[in-house]
């Protein structure tokens, strides 16, 4: 399993427009929702939502993942999207939010869902890479990029 494979043209929106945290997490959702992997989408966002409320998944350099392990969920479900204005996601580094992955794992896949953190906290937090996805203009170029940068990572 891997980053690339999780995605899919569906599940990733390019320059969406927006204003509050709140509205980034709904639309994430609201884009994960139709996911073959999503059993019960109100789980899902319970336990997205409640995550939330522990602590920011603002995690620095303009990113933010809102993730949770879930019985709303069959398999991994990953989410993608850019936003076209950053926002205030009240992120550790007090920057705003440009980037934003949504990651929902079932509960039993502990493991899966914290190295699936890892490696998109890894990729993703390298400028480079952020630079390419800001300006990316097609969900294939947001899975290409994923595939060329994973290509020397082992399987999760």
């Amino acid at each position: 399993m891997k980053i690339e494979s999780l995605l899919s043209r569906r599940c990733i929106v390019l320059n969406l427009e927006l204003a509050l945290k709140s509205q980034v997490i709904e639309k994430m959702l609201s884009i994960a929702a139709d996911h073959p992997g999503v059993a019960d989408i109100g789980r899902l966002r319970a336990d997205v939502l409640r995550r939330e409320q522990d602590m920011s998944t603002g995690i620095g350099k303009t990113l933010a993942l809102p993730h949770a392990k879930s019985a709303g969920v069959t398999q991994p479900v990953l989410a993608f999207a850019t936003l076209l204005k950053e926002i205030d996601f009240d992120s550790i580094d007090h920057e705003p939010v440009k980037i934003v992955f949504l990651l929902a794992t079932p509960e039993e896949m502990l493991a899966e869902h914290l190295k699936l953190l890892g490696r998109i906290t890894k990729l993703a937090g390298r400028e480079d890479v952020r630079q390419r996805l800001v300006l990316a203009q097609s969900p294939d170029e947001v899975i290409a990029l994923f595939r060329v940068e994973e290509k020397d990572f082992p399987q999760i």
